[in-house]
């Protein structure tokens, strides 16, 4: 039978994340140290700890047939593969940055200015798109040093918490993309191995709605059930159970979670009282 290739991030915040996403779809991962090729035992998948920038590159030429990478990267390398899913982590964006004592934020402070960067196919576009000439200086590391050191006028780089870019003098002007990890594909893969993809997919968005996905219950009286159910978002409709108490009922279902703070206050004044929000292992639609 064939086994599905994945290639995950060799270390780094991107490869634990990868790992317990992996984890929690009951894959079971028993690897060594040092190991860069695991066999799974109990799926048909076959795991890779590749160098990050390398992952695309194998991806276009069929080497592994899906990787869990950021799409930051994917869409800087250019290469010919799908996104099939955004997986909602390692979230981050790529962001011009200028020393902090430069005042505006305007994207024109960059005509003609030196811009330090390691995504020049990224930062290229945002300026072709925006009319902007700069001379772009490709930096494979420590970007953020590049002003300081009278190399640029500026960066262009990956910015989380933007603390790195405090501490080094620099302060965040625009965003030139959002990006969070994602699962992309091959280009070459079989019908069998399209098979296996669609069982690992489904196991995989199971774990991904649970994540943002609450489980809540409350009790209601019975003559205002019709109307606290209408302000609940369900998948279909809630679960109404009959209380001991006469004229009252427990009523279940799932709510986003960052939706509940917008509609807490509007489920009390509709007469919702004892309300639980409990966390979702897996959520199967």
């Amino acid at each position: 039978m064939s086994k599905l290739k994945i290639a995950i991030q060799k270390s780094g915040r991107l490869n634990l994340e990868s790992l317990k996403l992996l984890k929690d779809c009951g894959i079971s991962i028993d690897n060594g140290k040092d190991q860069l090729k695991v066999t799974v035992p109990n799926f048909p998948l076959e795991i890779l700890y590749l160098r990050n920038a390398d992952i695309p590159q194998y991806l276009e030429d069929g080497v592994v047939d899906i990787a869990i990478l950021g799409e930051n990267l994917l869409i800087e390398k250019q290469k010919e593969v799908s996104i099939v899913e955004k997986l909602g982590f390692s979230k981050c964006k790529v962001s011009l940055a200028v020393p902090k004592e430069v005042e505006t934020d305007d994207v024109n402070y960059f005509e003609g200015k030196k811009i330090a960067t390691s995504y020049p196919n990224t930062l290229n576009q945002f300026l072709s798109k925006n009319n902007i000439k700069a001379d772009v200086h490709i930096i494979s590391g420590s970007v953020e040093i590049a002003p300081n050191i009278g190399l640029a006028d500026g960066i262009c780089d990956i910015v989380s918490s933007g603390s790195t870019l405090f501490k080094n003098g620099l302060r965040e002007t625009q965003v030139i993309l959002n990006s969070e990890a994602v699962l992309a594909k091959s280009k070459t893969l079989s019908p069998e191995k399209e098979e296996i993809l669609d069982r690992l997919l489904f196991r995989m968005k199971s774990v991904l709605r649970a994540k943002n996905s609450k489980y809540i219950l409350m009790n209601v009286p019975n003559t205002k059930i019709e109307k606290v159910s209408t302000i609940l978002p369900v998948l279909k409709s809630p679960t109404i159970l009959p209380l001991a108490e006469e004229g009252w009922s427990s009523l279940h279902s799932v709510i986003d979670e960052d939706k509940f703070w917008n509609v807490i206050d509007e489920l009390k004044n509709a007469g919702a009282e004892d309300i639980l929000i409990v966390p979702i292992d897996k959520m199967v639609i």
